[in-house]
């Protein structure tokens, strides 16, 4: 779906970007990469991420491999993903405490992520782009999720 917002995101004030979850997900699978340590490392294998680690990771991304979807960073792992930003920034896989992809919480995080959360950014027109669903949904759960987006954005 795309919606024409209005909003002008040279200004500061009217920039968009947020996390929206549609009740029904979006029909795909996403890979997490979790950079965490010690008890949250266990604590975002337990709840299912597909990649977690600290400089080790950072050093796998640093040559190119990368593996997973979405990334997902705890506070004080943000020093060693900061130096990432070059090579996550451009895939648009760069935490966001705005987002949610930057939290203590890597459990619900990650919950989040693979239950079919959408990002909602406006781009330079002031457009919000984000699939709502795949073609072989039912009227009922694609309509259920563009109500979801539309409230969410309004």
């Amino acid at each position: 779906i795309a919606v024409v917002t209005g909003l002008d995101t040279k200004h500061a004030d009217q920039q968009l970007r947020m996390m929206i979850e549609l009740p029904h997900g979006t029909g795909k699978s996403r890979r997490v990469g979790v950079f965490a340590k010690d008890a949250k490392a266990a604590e975002a294998k337990a709840a299912g991420a597909d990649v977690v680690g600290g400089d080790d990771l950072a050093e796998k991304i640093q040559k190119g491999e990368i593996d997973f979807d979405v990334c997902i960073a705890t506070p004080d792992m943000m020093g060693v993903v900061g130096k990432l930003g070059k090579v996550l920034g451009p895939k648009g896989l760069m935490p966001n405490p705005k987002v949610g992809t930057v939290t203590m919480d890597v459990k619900k995080a990650i919950a989040s992520a693979k239950g079919g959360a959408v990002e909602a950014r406006a781009e330079k027109a002031g457009i919000v782009q984000a699939g709502i669903g795949k073609l072989s949904f039912t009227a009922d759960p694609l309509s259920a999720n563009l109500k979801t987006l539309i409230e969410a954005l309004s």
